[in-house]
């Protein structure tokens, strides 16, 4: 690293360590979100306390459990960094060796494991390593600060243990036209005014996962930008709290039912996602957290690395299909059928479709190579590879479950039935499976596939398996620029003896 605790300097102003501890554990965590005003909107109502909604605290427990890891397996989930002299959240890491990625990955997989869900911090992980390397590209091309910059803004959220959500995706509006072709301006984030203290941005960002739940939302380009759009190249960093700042909160299959009392319908009633659409209401930066201002050269670079880092971050899917599996394995195993055949064959199949997400993503951070700002980027053509089986094979995966499942995934009567003194008998007799299954536990189990396949949870699993980190189509368009068709027919008549130079 070309940056460390000994010749990084000072922080800069309004980078500084705050007075408050540092969080160590998802309990300290959860306080940390307390009392910050935020303008939060969910089922057209404002929310007072996001962290004591019903429907929202599933979500503040899934990243909770990231800092609880960081704890319990310290190996996996912290790092020593060399920016702030100290171990790391491996969130806030900026990865130093090829071991640092790939241990980004098995951190991923095994906390799909322990929540079930999407645990909301990859995206700032990824952010935060891309913008290592393009920040420092674009000091050596302008002689701008913007990477010193950056390096004391990582200094500060390592040494507070902070939660960063990053925001790429803007609401893009008539897609024929790019940013400065809109007739409404604000449909990409923007520049509205430059001061001597800083900027001023308006706009909005869309399906924004876990901006509730952060601390801090680093702002992005999303796409390749011409000139004309010099206003939309702006990379900085914005305080979750800030008063311009409006959240609506986006819906998710069955997300009530966290509401309903109980807790065998939800299916999953601990953990869950989040997404909400930041609305970006003239919010000032000071130049301090800054980190790009118009340099629409460096959009596509960004945007190119932090999708690479973020295609192969899809492998927390398997820790998800890791879950489905033992779901359906269970479900095959309460109704008397785990020994047959065509369930074990289909068990199989969903394996082999998890580890294939897995070997790509995991590839592609051990091939990864040092960049001239000195941390590490994994590789391109595996990253969207990885992606592009995750478009595809979790909804395979799924679709398996519910076979293994039956029909009861979809009619299950609801916990209120089980406890009601009519109808709880009656399903205790009826739904009865085989010799020592419970029906609660069955019922459970029902209810986790469900929650995974067609529920809230669906929406980590399935549905963001498509379009996070971009539609399927992203990924063929990256997997052709790095196809290099000429050197494979060279292989190939190299080998049929047909030579470049016959005539």
């Amino acid at each position: 690293m070309k940056h460390d605790a000994s010749d990084a300097g000072p922080p800069a102003d309004g980078s500084r360590q705050c007075d408050t501890a540092p969080i160590r554990s998802g309990e300290d965590y959860i306080e940390s979100l307390r009392g910050r005003g935020l303008k939060v909107y969910l089922l057209g109502e404002p929310v007072d306390e996001p962290v004591d909604h019903p429907v929202i605290r599933p979500s503040i427990n899934a990243v909770a459990k990231t800092y609880d890891l960081a704890l319990e397996e310290p190996e996996l989930a912290s790092a020593h960094s060399s920016i702030s002299g100290t171990t790391v959240n491996r969130f806030l890491q900026i990865a130093e060796s090829v071991e640092d990625v790939v241990n980004q990955n098995r951190m991923q997989r095994r906390l799909g494991q322990l929540t079930g869900t999407c645990f909301q911090r990859c995206v700032g992980m990824d952010a935060l390593n891309a913008l290592f390397s393009v920040t420092y590209d674009a000091d050596q091309a302008h002689g701008t600060g913007y990477h010193r910059r950056f390096v004391d803004f990582v200094r500060m959220v390592q040494m507070q243990n902070l939660v960063i959500g990053g925001a790429m995706t803007d609401p893009k509006g008539d897609r024929s036209r790019g940013p400065s072709e809109q007739e409404d301006p604000d449909l990409y984030v923007h520049i509205a005014e430059r001061r001597d203290d800083g900027i001023v941005i308006r706009g909005a960002k869309a399906h924004q996962t876990g901006c509730i739940n952060s601390h801090w939302i680093m702002i992005m380009p999303t796409m390749r930008l011409a000139e004309r759009d010099r206003d939309y190249a702006v990379v900085c960093a914005i305080r979750v709290e800030d008063p311009g700042l409006t959240y609506i909160y986006g819906r998710q299959s069955c997300d009530t039912r966290a509401m309903d009392g109980g807790d065998i319908d939800a299916g999953n009633a601990q953990y869950g996602g989040q997404e909400a659409m930041i609305v970006i209401d003239d919010v000032f930066v000071p130049w301090d957290h800054v980190f790009l201002c118009g340099e629409t050269e460096f959009a596509a670079p960004l945007v190119e690395r932090f999708t690479g880092f973020h295609r192969r971050s899809y492998v927390c899917k398997t820790g998800l299909g890791d879950v489905l599996i033992g779901a359906a394995a269970t479900i095959a195993d309460y109704n008397g059928v785990a020994n047959a055949s065509h369930i074990r064959d289909k068990l199989v199949e969903m394996a082999h479709l998890n580890e294939t997400i897995y070997g790509a993503g995991i590839a592609s951070s051990h091939e990864s190579v040092q960049t001239e700002a000195g941390n590490y980027q994994n590789d391109d053509m595996l990253a969207n590879v990885c992606k592009h089986n995750v478009t595809r094979f979790p909804y395979e995966i799924a679709r398996l479950a519910q076979d293994l499942a039956g029909g009861l995934v979809a009619t299950l009567p609801s916990q209120r039935e089980l406890d009601n003194d009519v109808t709880g008998p009656l399903l205790r007799k009826f739904l009865k499976a085989g010799p020592g299954v419970k029906v609660e536990e069955r019922m459970r189990i029902l209810r986790l596939i469900e929650n995974m396949t067609l529920g809230r949870n669906a929406v980590g699993y399935l549905t963001e398996s498509m379009h996070g980190a971009g539609s399927p189509q992203a990924q063929r368009i990256q997997i052709a620029r790095g196809l290099d068709l000429e050197k494979k027919m060279k292989l190939a008549r190299d080998l049929a003896g047909i030579h470049d130079d016959d005539g």
